[in-house]
């Protein structure tokens, strides 16, 4: 009895991958994250590549000892914590109502 219910629970999780709804949510999801990830991943190599290859031009001091290497330090937590909000609104605004309306297709045993 168990096992049918697994089976059946598996097929399930295989229509529902299998189906055009959750396709477009994978790409939507997509869309969104490797562009982001490319850019923040440009902006730390850059940090890294400026740290090794010009370390004079990180050392510039900009006013007392604050230097151009501190503040784009500084700046890569910033723009961590900008990614993660922009994330998270965009997740809010187009991907959790699409992943809302996929789940309430699977419980209710319709796909589109």
């Amino acid at each position: 009895m168990a096992q049918d219910i697994d089976e059946a629970r598996a097929q399930r999780y295989i229509e529902v991958q299998q189906s055009a709804e959750f396709g477009e949510l994978r790409a939507k999801f997509r869309r969104f994250v490797f562009p982001m990830t490319a850019l923040f991943l440009a902006w730390y190599f850059l940090y890294v590549v400026l740290a090794t290859y010009a370390p004079s031009f990180m050392a510039t001091k900009v006013a007392g000892n604050i230097t151009i290497g501190l503040i784009l330090g500084l700046l890569q937590f910033v723009s961590t914590f900008a990614i993660t909000m922009i994330y998270a609104r965009w997740a809010d605004r187009e991907l959790d109502p699409a992943a809302e309306r996929l789940a309430a297709h699977m419980e209710g045993g319709s796909l589109s």
